[in-house]
């Protein structure tokens, strides 16, 4: 997909939401867990809280078989605001995303990054969209976003990657696509992506 701005203002993106790369996998492997959504009720929220670093210790597990079901329900509780009406917005963009009707979802996904900022799921299905688009420098700047509130968003940080990827920022994609795998070691995917690119920047610095 093509790019919609200078090469330097590129350039200027990419260093930014490095950045903000480095500081989730810092943050990440020091086992913060930071909230990411509307207000709830404080015992309801502390429980989600709960669970959601509990999962996440989970999937650092060595062996996990059944990582998949732990992904899931890491998914799941991310996408979860805390207001029934942002919940809406977001199954709606995902919906009309889904089905290819980028407008209306940018209409749905704009509409809850307004309403509900401090909700990192929001921020992440917008950078989805904009990346389908084409729209790169909007998506890492919702990647930047997504990250700053949900620093253990490993959906975010492959997102980063594959950006830099497709910019040909090859060194900088492999620190990305290396974070999302601290974080979630399971997906093969990852794995195979990460050694894909340190052979592919092996043979270009010999």
């Amino acid at each position: 997909m093509a790019a919609n701005f200078s090469p330097m203002m590129w350039l200027f993106r990419i260093s930014f939401n490095i950045l903000i790369a480095v500081f989730s996998i810092n943050t990440a492997l020091c086992g913060a867990a930071l909230a990411q959504s509307a207000p709830v009720a404080p015992s309801e929220e502390a429980a989600s809280d709960a669970r959601l670093a509990s999962l996440l210790s989970e999937l650092q597990s060595p062996v996990l078989p059944d990582w998949e079901r732990v992904e899931a329900e890491i998914l799941n509780l991310w996408s979860r605001s805390g207001s029934p009406a942002m919940d809406l917005l977001l199954r709606r963009g995902r919906q009309a995303m889904a089905r290819g009707d980028y407008s209306a979802a940018l209409t749905h996904l704009t509409a809850l990054t307004d309403h509900a900022p401090e909700f990192a799921e929001g921020w992440n299905a917008r950078a989805t969209l904009f990346y389908e688009m084409g729209d790169y420098g909007p998506s890492l700047d919702d990647i930047a976003r997504t990250l700053a509130l949900n620093p253990n968003h490993f959906g975010a940080l492959t997102g980063l990657g594959m950006i830099m990827e497709q910019v040909e920022a090859y060194s900088h994609a492999l620190d990305a696509f290396r974070a999302a795998r601290a974080i979630h070691p399971h997906r093969p995917d990852l794995e195979q992506t990460v050694e894909r690119l340190e052979r592919q920047l092996e043979g270009i610095s010999l």
